[in-house]
């Protein structure tokens, strides 16, 4: 998908300098050259990163340099789209219409590529940087009183890497911390690259502490970066791993149970996979089965409809989307592929979801416009039980 993705790039290069009228037709091949070029740069990037030749440690930054030219592209994309909309209806305007406007004017491409270069490059930023606290109330109907008011920190699709390194994870454990949650919760996607590569980059994640544990769901990234070995490493550094399994908490004499859940992408294997085991909701079940309050940590938001139709949960804690990574591009590209959920809560039924927009994200695409990562501080509030 990456290369195919990737041999559009050069089309895209030439549909935006070909109707420009320049005076001459060196002017025509610079432009066209440059962005030539670096959509050629792209492809480049995405050939050698799919390849598999080269250390991660090198990989991880093609990855990083391959979604930076990907990330102009996708908003290029949306500027030719709008651009030669606006072009078409100006030829259906009247004389004097404001818009007739040069649509295909060379300054207007050129301060329109040039927009676009600082955008992915800020995204890039964006993107790297840490993540702040962000803290919320989240309504759960039927919370039992006792558990009203329950702090749960959420630290989502973290993609601990090569390129995001110790002092990024350092930085989000202390953030996490001086939050002082009752609870936390990593649903999935923590790192990118094998042990080896990678766990010198996840050691801080050892200092998270809460009064009612640190638990950890596996996200499809785990399943392409040796699975097993993962899983075990977490349990190393102290992290509660729930592969298809439900811890049994008692809170001020209530029973919570959190049940964390395989990832769908064990439904869909593929070359890349490493292993990895498929959702089992109905072991997870028969688990919590009398208990108080029942929060699920799936990966993916597209598992919400069956968890909720089961009537089994009362809140679904996801991330995957990363929010939708740019505003536009969430609700366009990203919403479509997760049932409509991107960011934030939504009522499912009797249950109620809440995806993470991550406290990080891939390598291969990094950019962040208008969508922050996030760590999330949720505050659980009682709500009317459903039906009532």
């Amino acid at each position: 998908m990456t290369l195919i993705v990737s041999l559009i790039l050069p089309l895209l290069a030439l549909w935006l300098w070909w109707p420009v009228p320049f005076p001459g037709r060196r002017q025509r091949r610079w432009h066209l050259g440059i962005t030539l070029a670096l959509a050629l740069a792209g492809l480049g990037f995405a050939t050698l990163w799919r390849m598999d030749v080269l250390a991660y440690a090198v990989e991880a930054w093609v990855q990083l340099a391959f979604g930076w030219v990907l990330a102009m592209f996708v908003m290029l994309l949306a500027y030719l789209v709008l651009r030669d909309a606006g072009w078409l209806l100006s030829r259906l305007a009247p004389r004097g219409s404001a818009l007739r406007t040069p649509w295909h004017g060379a300054r207007t491409n050129q301060a329109a590529a040039a927009a676009i270069l600082l955008l992915a490059t800020l995204g890039i930023w964006n993107g790297l940087k840490p993540p702040g606290v962000h803290e919320r109330e989240l309504l759960v109907p039927g919370l039992p009183q006792e558990l009203d008011g329950l702090r749960m920190a959420v630290l989502a699709d973290l993609h601990a890497s090569p390129v995001k390194r110790t002092w990024r994870t350092r930085r989000v454990v202390d953030a996490v911390m001086a939050a002082r949650p009752d609870l936390i919760v990593l649903p999935g996607d923590m790192v990118d690259g094998e042990v080896e590569d990678t766990a010198a980059f996840v050691a801080p994640l050892a200092e998270l502490a809460a009064p009612y544990g640190v638990w950890v769901a596996p996200g499809n990234h785990e399943y392409y970066h040796g699975y097993r070995r993962w899983m075990a490493h977490f349990r190393g550094l102290g992290l509660g791993v729930l592969e298809n399994q439900t811890a049994r908490l008692d809170i001020r004499g209530r029973t919570l149970a959190v049940s964390g859940v395989g990832d769908l992408a064990a439904l869909r294997p593929s070359a890349y996979m490493r292993g990895g085991l498929a959702p089992d909701l109905p072991a997870v079940i028969a688990a919590a089965r009398g208990s108080d309050a029942h929060i699920l940590l799936a990966h993916q938001p597209k598992q919400a409809r069956e968890a909720a139709a089961t009537g089994a949960f009362d809140l679904q804690v996801s991330g995957h989307t990363h929010g939708g990574h740019m505003l536009g591009f969430d609700r366009w590209v990203v919403a479509p592929a997760n049932h409509g959920y991107v960011r934030g809560d939504y009522r499912v039924g009797g249950m109620t979801l809440f995806v993470s927009s991550g406290a990080g994200q891939w390598d291969g695409f990094t950019v962040r416009l208008g969508v922050p990562s996030s760590i999330d501080v949720l505050v659980l509030k009682r709500g009317p039980a459903p039906g009532r």
